[in-house]
């Protein structure tokens, strides 16, 4: 018999996890990026679907999704956690892969080229030991399977609201109680877990007693989002734009439009000053109709004229 009640909840997963056409060129070089990238590095996303909206409100950040990457099958140091992602993986073995809670799917092992077209951002944990990545890249393994915790996510947003915005009631609790391993999580809950079980530091509560001593107190990791590892002092921001400046004088020698051209959008672009003038449109120049070459005859010139019209 079937369940109402899920079978409405995977239609609104469905609705809120549909992904929209990428507008635009991403602004990212792919191919690089996934060359550059190590084990336990974060992955951070731009997502384009509607729970992606949802998250940038609550977050007030560009950063909807991040995700832990372990590298390809034959990256993975230990025994064990190979065999028990290629079992769960049956792709092929060279894939770069990475961990990701996703909603509608729970925690899941998915190829890194599922986010070529995606504006993507590197956060590299600095100085991390090869033994404590090893031990990151073991917890987050553990946690395949596990269910997406959409309750969290509605509570974290409560709890990011100013505190006497909301009456008391609508306040969220869950995170004063039940704070320790649960079996469900999202996407930075259990990437910031993974780092707090090596004492790697992210976003950590720092506390300077009188006589000058700092003392560091972990923070709930239920409360991080992904722009927390893009704001951490302890992460190294590794950016491959589409168009590199490896050079101090690159820029200038960009393709930039000589005609004065300026943008809104890709699809929104004009010339400053010109009044009335009509929206310039941006054509492909493989969309550009064919051109025929001035030193031959243009076939419908050269046809005799006919008496009378056409």
């Amino acid at each position: 018999m079937i369940n109402p009640f899920g079978w409405i909840g995977s239609q609104i997963v469905r609705w809120l996890t549909g992904e929209r056409p990428l507008v635009g060129t991403p602004q990212c070089d792919f191919e690089r990026l996934s060359f550059e990238m190590r084990p336990c590095d974060v992955l951070l996303v731009e997502g384009q679907s509607r729970v992606s909206d949802v998250i940038k409100t609550i977050t007030q950040s560009q950063w909807t999704h991040a995700a832990l990457y372990i590298g390809r099958l034959h990256d993975i140091e230990d025994e064990n956690t190979r065999e028990h992602v290629s079992w769960l993986y049956d792709g092929d073995p060279n894939d770069p892969l990475i961990i990701e809670p996703m909603l509608g799917k729970g925690t899941i092992v998915s190829p890194l080229s599922n986010y070529t077209k995606d504006h993507l951002r590197i956060c590299r944990p600095t100085g991390l030991s090869r033994r404590d990545a090893r031990r990151v890249v073991n917890f987050a393994t553990k946690h395949l399977g596990r269910d997406y915790d959409v309750r969290q996510l509605l509570d974290l947003g409560r709890f990011l609201l100013p505190y006497g915005f909301l009456p008391r009631r609508w306040r969220s609790s869950l995170f004063e109680h039940n704070i320790g391993l649960s079996t469900r999580t999202v996407c930075s809950t259990m990437i910031a877990a993974a780092f707090s079980s090596v004492q790697f530091p992210i976003m950590p509560v720092v506390h300077r007693s009188e006589d000058g001593k700092i003392k560091l107190y972990k923070r709930n990791t239920r409360l991080y989002v992904p722009r927390d590892f893009d704001t951490s002092p302890y992460f190294e921001i590794i950016k491959y734009p589409i168009l590199g400046l490896d050079d101090l004088a690159v820029y200038r020698q960009l393709p930039w439009d000589t005609e004065g051209v300026i943008c809104n959008d890709e699809n929104e672009c004009f010339i400053p000053g010109v009044d009335g003038a009509a929206p310039v449109m941006l054509i492909d120049p493989a969309d550009k109709p064919e051109q025929h070459d001035a030193s031959e005859p243009d076939p419908l010139k050269s046809k005799p004229a006919t008496p009378g019209g056409l």
